[in-house]
């Protein structure tokens, strides 16, 4: 047994950081055409996902790290990172086994041991960037966080309205955003208000609202 974890939305404005444990007896277990979620089509996202769990062969955790934990002031995204793919890893039981993570520090060794340090279970953990291209099991892991992102921005824009990717370069979140903070005059709850995005929306709104003057 192995495991992979990778995690999905770390740099959007709206909605949650998620991050998913894969464990598998062994890679062949896998879709064979398991890859970095990136490089797979939506639809083909949700079906793997859905296979994953449907295997009894194959063991998930995830993880969710919310707007709230975002914008705590005592907190980094590095940090937050590494608490994701603990918890992830925690969540699917991996006490005892060895895997890779896709680092998420400019140091693999560093990123692994401080993985491994806020990881409750006893794990051996091996760090590389572009592990999700690499090894099938990390891909798998990115797949399932990626969905788990994608349904919670879906869910919210059943409930609010399009609310687009959730990225700053998104034109229909950045409409969004300015408008929500139009009508109601704060963010939404699922935003992180510490991103220079939210900092902008409201600054813009109320130097609008000084014009009206």
């Amino acid at each position: 047994m192995h495991f992979g974890v990778d995690e999905a939305g770390k740099g959007p404005v709206l909605g949650s950081m998620w991050a998913a444990a894969v464990v598998v007896p062994d890679d062949d277990v896998l879709p064979d055409d398991v890859d970095d979620s990136k490089r797979v089509q939506p639809a083909r996202r949700e079906e793997l996902a859905a296979a994953l769990r449907a295997d009894d062969r194959v063991r998930l955790g995830v993880a969710e790290i919310t707007p709230d934990r975002i914008d705590a002031p005592e907190t980094d995204m590095n940090t937050l990172t590494v608490c994701a793919h603990a918890e992830a890893l925690s969540d699917a039981g991996v006490d005892g086994l060895a895997g890779y993570v896709d680092a998420g520090d400019t140091s693999e060794d560093r990123f692994a041991r401080r993985v491994t340090d806020h990881c409750p279970c006893e794990v051996d953990v091996t760090a590389e960037h572009g592990a999700d291209e690499t090894y099938p099991v990390v891909a798998a892991a990115s797949i399932v966080a990626k969905v788990a992102r994608d349904d919670q921005m879906t869910r919210l824009g059943e409930e609010y309205g399009s609310v687009g990717s959730g990225y700053p370069s998104d034109p229909t979140t950045r409409e969004f955003l300015a408008d929500y903070v139009a009508d109601t005059g704060e963010l939404p709850p699922f935003a992180r208000a510490s991103w220079s995005t939210c900092a902008d929306v409201l600054a813009a709104h109320e130097q609008a609202g000084l014009g009206d003057f």
